[in-house]
């Protein structure tokens, strides 16, 4: 093993760009919980859940704390949880 190779690495992760609600952000290429995503938008998880629109419309849906892999260029939506009262 060289000295080169026994220097620690910086845990340093490569920047994407995703979009909330119309709105692009840059962000590290890791794991994110859906309420991480959008507290960055600005939005409290306790009343929203976020969905990544997908190409030809398809949707996946995230709640609070559920993990999201996310990819450079992905394109998310807040959903208001707010139901009516009969």
């Amino acid at each position: 093993m060289t000295a080169e190779s026994a220097k620690p690495t910086p845990n340093h992760h490569k920047k994407i760009h995703i979009t909330i609600d119309g709105r692009p952000f840059t962000i590290e290429d890791r794991r994110y919980t859906a309420a991480e995503l959008l507290a960055l938008a600005g939005l409290p998880a306790a009343g929203y859940d976020l969905t990544r629109v997908r190409k030809h419309g398809q949707v996946e849906t995230f709640r609070d704390e559920e993990m999201v892999n996310v990819k450079d260029s992905d394109l998310f939506v807040s959903v208001s949880r707010q139901g009516t009262v009969a």
